[in-house]
């Protein structure tokens, strides 16, 4: 099959962003066209776009857009133009570092060529998106390669949220590891928590599994347990939103609990993400901001009423995974393992 590919860019300068609409998934497969900042960032905000690396693409591809209508203008004018149009992306989810460090991309190529013509400005920043588009495919196949050789043929492998090429620019980080596996020649079993409440695992990685053919069973999120129990998992792999100095990750809601969960079992708990989720300016876990969202995700999923009209609702999107529950991070640049602040220096140095 073909590798998904989630969003790409249509056009010259003045062209567009096209993706995959990801909260028709899995019923329909729907491509929506990009051609203002407003749109793209709510594609951000709602989901339609999702998982940090191609969240990363999005905003660097959104940049562009943002400014289209003011290339033809003042030098002035098209600077405060980027200062909004960057201050508008950053704002549209706070958890996923990799958006902040393609918007940094972004501002540092535009101050680089300041004194140049604005043509030339915007020409060399779809450049610039292209190549961090281009470089997520590369660190993609990167994790894979490496992390394909922490598996081995008849395992079971549990993974959380959706990390495939729906979060990336097309191969995925956690489920490039596995795709690399099955690729190689090794059997899996893929057990795939629904990931409440938004249903990523149930409508988005399992779906992505079925189009590859991969042997996957779906569970609900409170069966990881009984499944680890019953000696029919021997590896949890998922990605991850943000990675701070010392390795404490942040990822969807659920993940610490699975890596609880997979100490007590003794079951080796692997994180799978580029080098840009990684976030060196942060000491600890204790500093990621975490998103909270609507209550209506929680009480009216989809639609559907499930709970009494004025309860009280927390809903964090995220949580942070101690770097000590952690066995090794997956990287681009190779495996960390243990987890340790120098551990991650060094590889990130290579």
């Amino acid at each position: 099959m073909k590798s998904l590919e989630t969003l790409c860019w249509t056009g010259g300068v003045d062209g567009h962003l096209r993706l995959i609409d990801q909260t028709r998934l899995p019923v329909e497969l729907v491509e929506i066209d990009c051609r203002d900042l407003p749109c793209v960032c709510e594609a951000i905000k709602t989901l339609r776009v999702r998982g940090a690396p191609a969240i990363g693409i999005a905003a660097a591809y959104g940049v562009c857009i943002g400014l289209q209508h003011v290339i033809g203008g003042a030098p002035a004018a098209f600077f405060n133009r980027f200062s909004q149009v960057v201050s508008e992306l950053a704002a549209s989810r706070p958890t996923a570092v990799n958006l902040f460090w393609a918007l940094k991309r972004m501002q540092e190529k535009a101050q680089s060529l300041r004194d140049r013509p604005l043509a030339e400005i915007a020409a060399a920043l779809l450049d610039e998106a292209r190549a961090i588009h281009e470089e997520d495919r590369q660190m993609c196949l990167a994790i894979g390669r490496y992390g394909a050789q922490l598996l081995s043929t008849g395992q079971g492998v549990l993974t959380h949220c959706n990390a495939g090429g729906l979060a990336t620019s097309e191969f995925g980080t956690a489920l490039a590891v596995i795709f690399a596996a099955v690729e190689s020649g090794k059997t899996l079993h893929v057990f795939v928590d629904e990931t409440r409440p938004l249903l990523q695992g149930a409508r988005l990685t399992a779906w992505e599994l079925r189009q590859r053919e991969i042997d996957t069973t779906l569970i609900c999120d409170s069966m990881a347990a009984q499944v680890m129990h019953e000696g029919k998992v021997q590896a949890v792999i998922t990605g991850a939103d943000r990675i701070a100095a010392n390795g404490d990750v942040a990822n969807k809601i659920g993940t610490y609990g699975l890596a609880v969960l997979a100490k007590a079992h003794n079951i080796p708990f692997y994180v799978a993400a580029p080098t840009s989720t990684f976030d060196l300016n942060i000491a600890s876990g204790t500093e990621i901001p975490i998103e909270q969202r609507d209550p209506r995700e929680v009480t009216h999923g989809f639609g559907c009423q499930t709970a009494p009209d004025g309860i009280s609702v927390y809903n964090p999107a995220f949580d942070v995974t101690p770097a000590e529950l952690v066995t090794a991070i997956i990287c681009d640049r190779g495996v960390i393992q243990p987890v340790t602040r120098d551990n991650i220096e060094k590889t990130l140095e290579q």
